[in-house]
């Protein structure tokens, strides 16, 4: 087990009802004045907006408004709220949605407090010294976004999706709140399936120090995810399963699964971002496609891992096995495991592999993820 320092200074406030808190958190935290990011207007429809409103006035808290943040968070979007930002001269930055809305709070939040272009911070011109605080209430569990330090985002102009990390953008006080999730379309339940999963074998796989404890931290997590999306796929009304699921997806990105381990790599998510910045498919459903495919390819440089994963999550003999297990749970749910599904042919691939290495490059791991292995991979999936 290698050496550790975890520290997570977001406070997790979870359960029913609870986004009603939000202005006395806010107000706890010395905010006056604060920028509201969401989505669609789907949360003025189902009373979200007017909940969290009522609670910030409540409290004498002014707020801004900035929505019509979509999946796959644009930096376009981004730099028009850091103006809204900057110009109301708000205090913190509040995200009422799903992970690319809170990524794209995350980045407002550091880019407000830079006095350069916010994109500086994602390609390493610049690092993030400061960011204003950030408060969420989160209506998709997915990203793991509402307890870490990490936000994405998408270059619509070079087509890169590169992310920034630093624990100045750690959320102060998320809520989550598993009843707020249950309008969930079933198609972005199984992508975010898929993500959580992706989250959980990144350093499963790749770690060259990987304890025995993590491991079966990460069987759990993904034990979870199966069996509570499966219970949503059948009642998208199971509270239980809803929470169960949400508890889950925080704990596969928090840290927790990665103190102590030591050599890993974000392969899958550094394949699909390619996907998703030139094609704009929705992550979740990239990484069901990537990682069965990446698997095929990867296994051998760590069969013991994967033998260990083929028999405490599939009950499955071998590795071979466990990967068709998990290629055919994907499929079960409905979850892409083809580029074709996706609308990507064989022509497209030229272009997304070249995207990949850049990725790679950017990840820094292109010396194993070269333009041959990029192209094997790729063509598992098609």
């Amino acid at each position: 087990m290698d050496n550790f320092t975890f520290h997570n200074p977001t406070k997790i406030d979870f359960g029913t009802g609870k986004e009603q808190q939000i202005g006395q958190h806010l107000a706890e935290h010395g905010i006056r004045k604060v920028l509201l990011c969401y989505g669609s207007d789907r949360i003025k429809r189902d009373g979200l907006f007017d909940t969290v409103s009522k609670s910030l006035a409540a409290h004498g808290i002014e707020f801004i408004e900035f929505g019509g943040i979509v999946s796959n968070p644009l930096l376009s979007t981004v730099r028009e709220a850091i103006a809204l930002a900057r110009g109301h001269r708000v205090t913190a930055v509040l995200s009422v949605g799903g992970g690319s809305v809170l990524d794209s709070a995350k980045a407002v939040a550091a880019g407000t407090l830079y006095d350069g272009d916010v994109w500086d911070l994602f390609i390493g011109k610049a690092a993030v010294t400061a960011a204003l605080p950030v408060f969420d209430i989160l209506t998709l569990a997915a990203t793991g976004s509402e307890m870490n330090g990490g936000a994405v985002v998408t270059n619509e102009a070079t087509r890169e999706k590169f992310a920034i990390q630093s624990p100045h953008v750690f959320p102060k006080v998320s809520i989550v709140n598993p009843a707020l999730m249950q309008t969930v379309s079933r198609d972005y339940l199984v992508y975010s399936a898929a993500d959580v999963i992706a989250h959980s074998i990144e350093g499963y796989f790749t770690a060259t120090v990987q304890p025995a404890f993590h491991s079966r931290m990460v069987e759990a997590i993904i034990n979870t995810v199966i069996e509570t999306t499966e219970a949503l796929l059948a009642n998208p009304a199971d509270y239980d399963a809803r929470a169960q699921f949400a508890w889950a997806s925080t704990q596969a990105l928090n840290g927790l699964i990665y103190t102590g381990t030591a050599g890993f790599s974000y392969p899958n998510h550094m394949i699909e971002h390619a996907l998703s910045a030139l094609f704009n498919v929705p992550h979740g459903a990239g990484l069901s496609v990537v990682i069965p495919a990446w698997m095929k390819w990867y296994h051998g440089r760590n069969p013991a891992q994967f033998e260990r994963f083929a028999r405490h999550v599939f009950g499955a003999a071998n590795v071979e096995q466990g990967i068709a297990a998990l290629e055919q749970w994907f499929d079960k749910i409905g979850t892409p495991t083809r580029l074709s599904q996706l609308g990507i042919t064989e022509d497209d691939l030229p272009a997304t592999i070249e995207n990949v290495l850049n990725n790679a490059r950017y990840f820094g791991i292109a010396e194993l993820y070269t333009r041959e292995a990029v192209a094997t991979i790729l063509r598992h999936a098609l």
